[in-house]
């Protein structure tokens, strides 16, 4: 098979190493000629553990082509995948003039039979605008060529992506024939392999679940956060309560984990698409509305601690342990690390920051307006407290006598209660944490 993949970002360069890793033939293509020369050298636009191997081997092997020219590419295509943004508009709805770009361009150069597949998460009636804009790019050339179009959302976790594709717990398809059907399963059969299925439905409810999926885990972190709130105000212990109801198979343990707002490329975004889908047809989204709302105010919950403490922040200087919005990954987008740091250098203070792998994302969205360290204990200097912002490992079990020794205060902010209450009582660090009273 020879596949396609327009897109080289976080899920267009994952799904086509990840095919190519199988023994298919794939293109991945990008209006970005720096991106892709940077590619061909094997410098990744991403960090994501274990891809930079994948794309060195694959690349090496000629499995895996990267061009800028999509009219090439597509000749002859069985597969090709639309994987570019979807960035949300002001009103936060999800902008698909970069999905009906590439759908245009498909229909202007295709010149076989092939499928169509929307990798990009898109709102519910995406599929139909895409073959719209192929089938004019066709009628205008005066052609017929048969196409189907098919609907694939990505289920990929930030940091273990190259193991979700990999081994799926399900890939799901919406489909309009048996002949897209055909050439899915013999695509994704090496993946499958395992055990778990392709699901196989109508377009429009394969649309509608990848926003389902991830606006459900937005919301139990969302609804956990809010009872972390809680626990402070009763005096209850946010993280007992959270193996109280995680033992339940009912509630599960996944994604109850209480902290400082969910972030990165895709809960935002989701949510807001989804709750502006619906509004555009005339229904509501109430729970997932508040979902969004607690999020968002979530994000300045450990700076509220900060500012309860100290008061006055002129002239404080704060550490930070984390910068990306969650661990194993470079992704800045929404992290509530950058609510954070606006909101001390609203209040005159400066920041000391460092991240094993963001640094230099960050410096894009933040630039010189903060401190960079170069490890975890030179952020500590001269800092009149410590934050935790991502639950890296390496942040896990420091070593605390290096962190007292280097702070001014023995004072730790924990946004995602990666330390143990009673050792922060051991060890005489005054500690605030997330659903928890303060010691």
């Amino acid at each position: 098979m020879k596949i396609v993949v327009v897109g080289t970002g976080y899920v267009g360069l994952v799904t086509g190493t990840c095919l190519a890793e199988v023994g298919i033939d794939v293109v991945c293509v990008d209006v970005d000629t720096k991106k892709i020369e940077n590619l061909k050298q094997g410098i990744l636009p991403i960090y994501e553990p274990g891809l930079d191997k994948l794309v060195h081997r694959n690349y090496d092997k000629g499995r895996l082509k990267f061009s800028t020219n999509l009219t090439e590419s597509i000749k002859g295509a069985d597969v090709a995948f639309i994987a570019v943004g979807t960035p949300p508009g002001e009103d936060g709805s999800a902008d698909l003039q970069y999905v009906l770009t590439v759908a245009r361009q498909i229909g202007e150069n295709m010149n076989d039979y092939g499928v169509i597949i929307t990798k990009s998460t898109v709102p519910v009636g995406t599929a139909a605008k895409v073959k719209n804009a192929i089938q004019n790019a066709l009628d205008a050339r005066g052609v017929n060529i048969e196409y189907d179009v098919a609907s694939n959302p990505e289920f990929l976790k930030e940091g273990a992506a190259v193991n979700d594709f990999m081994k799926p717990d399900r890939i799901v398809v919406g489909i309009e024939s048996e002949r897209a059907r055909l050439v899915l399963e013999k695509l994704y059969h090496p993946f499958v392999l395992n055990g778990h299925p392709v699901i196989f439905m109508d377009i429009a409810s394969a649309e509608m679940t990848k926003y389902a999926a991830n606006a459900m885990l937005a919301t139990k972190i969302s609804f956990m956060n809010d009872i972390a709130n809680l626990c402070e105000v009763m005096g209850a212990d946010v993280n007992l309560v959270r193996k109280g109801i995680g033992s339940d198979p009912r509630i599960g343990n996944k994604f109850i984990y209480p902290g400082i707002g969910y972030g990165g490329s895709c809960f935002p975004k989701d949510v807001k698409a989804l709750v502006r889908t619906a509004r555009e047809n005339g229904y509501e989204m109430r729970i997932l509305q508040s979902v969004e709302d607690v999020n968002e105010d979530q994000k300045h919950v450990l700076f509220n601690k900060v500012k309860k403490k100290f008061g006055n922040l002129s002239g404080k200087k704060f550490a930070m342990w984390g910068l990306s919005f969650k661990p194993n990954t470079d992704d800045m987008r929404e992290a509530p690390s950058l609510v954070i740091i606006e909101n001390l250098l609203a209040e005159g203070a400066t920041v000391c920051a460092y991240d094993p792998v963001a640094k230099e994302e960050a410096k894009h969205m933040i630039g010189d307006k903060i401190e960079y360290a170069v490890d975890e204990y030179d952020a500590l200097r001269d800092a009149d407290a410590l934050l935790v912002v991502t639950e890296w490992s390496e942040f896990k079990a420091p070593d605390f006598s290096e962190v007292k020794a280097r702070l001014k205060n023995n004072l730790i902010f924990d946004g995602r209660n990666i330390f143990d209450r009673a050792e922060m009582e051991r060890q005489g660090i005054e500690y605030h944490s997330i659903g928890i009273k303060s010691l």
